[in-house]
């Protein structure tokens, strides 16, 4: 039998699969974690960094809820929404007023839930480049 996947497991998954640069590596991935206990879901998002902070997390939960991460029941719902707006505030820093692109990864492993969000900040041609990181559990 195999054993459950732990917080730092999940995390890790969540975070490659925002780094994934191709639908193709991505789905990929999204095979080995399924292989490894963890379900996960990948999704793109872009625009102005204020504007754009309830659509990531609105995306993270749709995904999640989409590709069977989660149920659709508020707790569960609440718990990736909640790990997406921890994501998304350890990155507000910097970038607070410019333009963000890039991707968010949910991956659940048992009562273990994490989003990370790969950030690309940019003002015209000079960009930065962030990761944020969620966890709750369910």
């Amino acid at each position: 039998m195999q054993n459950q996947p732990d917080s730092r497991s999940v995390a890790r998954a969540a975070i490659q699969l925002a780094m994934t640069a191709t639908r193709e590596e991505e789905t990929a991935l999204r095979g080995t974690l399924a292989e490894e206990g963890i379900r996960s879901a990948a999704v793109d998002y872009g625009g102005e960094f204020v504007q754009s902070v309830m659509k990531i997390v609105e995306r993270a939960v749709v995904a999640a809820r989409r590709e069977h991460v989660i149920d659709e029941t508020h707790h569960e719902e609440g718990a990736v929404a909640g790990a997406a707006r921890e994501a998304v505030s350890q990155v507000s820093g910097k970038a607070l007023g410019l333009s963000v692109g890039g991707k968010i990864g949910v991956a659940r492993g048992g009562e273990h839930v994490a989003v990370a969000v790969f950030f690309g900040i940019g003002l015209v041609h000079l960009n930065e480049v962030c990761i944020g990181m969620g966890h709750r559990a369910i």
